[in-house]
């Protein structure tokens, strides 16, 4: 465990400074209440199931760009999910979800996490109210407005990086509630061995992968 703490400490070290200024920038999200960037980050994380993460925040910043983000139609939104997976599910999703929590321009959802204030609870919360959210998602969407740093997102990067780690034993093909629960217990677990937090674990992760920290 010793190599592998100090394998995980000197690739941290080179992105350390990058990863705690992301998270510095979700949490300011939260703090601010910040109704648009909010539902920004709600829609992105409708949009990525699948997808590249950089092709669904271009989809919504086009969004926001054309007006069709708060009022767009059916037809509008769909024209802009060009390089996004399911776009024609992804488009219903939007429209459904936007009558749902959307009073205006005012984003109901904040309020009703708010007060609920308990990561695991809103987490739960979203995934029976959200239409297009699982666990991940919605453990997504916490983290990247700053409500929850707690929350395991388990993408198909960070199986991979476990399995690669053995933190569990395969990649599982469909993620149960249960199974969920269960890896993120380990991938908690593991971030404490290695003396890591789990949402800076996360991030790093992403880099290894991908050359970058995103969202």
């Amino acid at each position: 465990m010793k190599s592998i703490q100090n394998r995980f400490l000197k690739d941290y070290k080179k992105v350390s400074r990058i990863i705690t200024g992301r998270i510095e920038e979700f949490r300011k999200v939260w703090k601010k209440r910040d109704n648009i960037a909010i539902f920004k980050e709600f829609i992105f994380c409708l949009l990525t199931p699948q997808s590249k993460a950089k092709f669904c925040w271009q989809a919504v910043l086009n969004l926001e760009k054309k007006g069709f983000l708060f009022e767009g139609d059916f037809n509008n939104i769909y024209g802009e999910l060009l390089k996004v997976r399911f776009r024609k599910n992804k488009t219903k999703y939007i429209i459904e979800n936007r009558e749902k929590f959307l009073d205006r321009r005012k984003f109901k959802l904040i309020k009703i996490l708010e007060e609920i204030d308990d990561p695991f609870k809103a987490r739960d919360f979203l995934v029976k109210n959200v239409k297009g959210y699982g666990l991940k998602e919605a453990s997504h969407f916490l983290r990247n407005i700053g409500y929850s740093f707690e929350l395991a997102i388990l993408d198909r990067h960070i199986l991979k990086n476990l399995y690669k780690e053995k933190v569990i034993d395969e990649i599982p093909e469909n993620l149960s509630k249960n199974k969920y629960l269960e890896i993120e217990r380990k991938f908690r677990e593991f971030s404490e061995r290695i003396g890591i937090p789990i949402q800076h674990l996360d991030l790093l992760f992403w880099w290894r992968e991908t050359g970058e920290v995103f969202k």
